[in-house]
């Protein structure tokens, strides 16, 4: 791992600060299939990716207005979070990495593909909206991931420099929006084998949990500097 620090950290949402991907994916593959897009599993993994709308359209092009578009979305996350919520938990260690790193003063923001009703699932049902200091959603941005607009839209609200931050991510289009946006990155790997991720050069470690020593490196460099 690259010895330096970081003066904030950046999380992706799912699959990089909860384990829920696989209910995404089982959610959507529910929906589209009834609809007739008679996609299996595999293929739905690979489409889950970006906002809602766009994924819809890459499945069902020119099928459906904007509203109705809307409407399936959020229809999907309450589907999702109705099948999720019993084991909504922060990935193991999350909560006490979180915790030291806003005592060292590491801001921290969310950058994610999710609609705004998803990630007030997440930050208010497991009560760490207190550790975030800025939001960046799918609401909030033209262009998703692989482009760096969510990236460095949560560095300008932390006043921080793109060079500065440290993303978090678990999908390689989420790593290569970090690459664009001049970022470093950990790989946290509950979708996704280190295999997948050898073309991004931007990439500092891997991870299966918060708990892991090249994260304790990064508090620890943060307290001597």
């Amino acid at each position: 791992m690259r010895q330096r620090s970081y003066k904030a950290f950046l999380f992706d949402l799912n699959g990089t600060m909860i384990d829920d991907m696989s209910y995404h994916i089982k959610a959507w593959h529910r929906i589209l299939n009834s609809l007739g897009a008679n996609l299996s599993l595999d293929e739905m993994k690979r489409e889950c990716y970006g906002k809602n709308q766009e994924l819809l359209e890459r499945v069902f092009p020119n099928r459906f207005s904007i509203e109705e578009k809307n409407s399936m979305s959020l229809e999907k996350e309450k589907a999702y979070q109705q099948d999720f919520r019993p084991h909504l938990k922060l990935i193991d260690g999350l909560g006490d990495f979180l915790a030291l790193a806003k005592e060292q003063n590491i801001k921290m923001a969310i950058g994610s593909a999710a609609i705004q009703f998803n990630i007030d699932f997440v930050l208010d049902g497991l009560n760490i909206r207190h550790y975030i200091d800025a939001i960046v959603s799918a609401d909030d941005v033209g262009d998703s991931k692989p482009h760096p607009e969510t990236f460095l839209k949560c560095a300008e609200a932390l006043l921080v420099k793109p060079q500065d931050c440290l993303v978090f991510e678990d999908a390689p289009k989420g790593v290569d929006a970090a690459l664009n946006a001049g970022m470093d990155c950990i790989v946290i790997t509950t979708m996704h084998g280190p295999e997948e991720f050898t073309v991004y050069k931007n990439v500092i470690g891997y991870i299966s949990t918060y708990k892991e020593d090249i994260l304790q490196q990064l508090l620890c460099l943060k307290e001597t500097v």
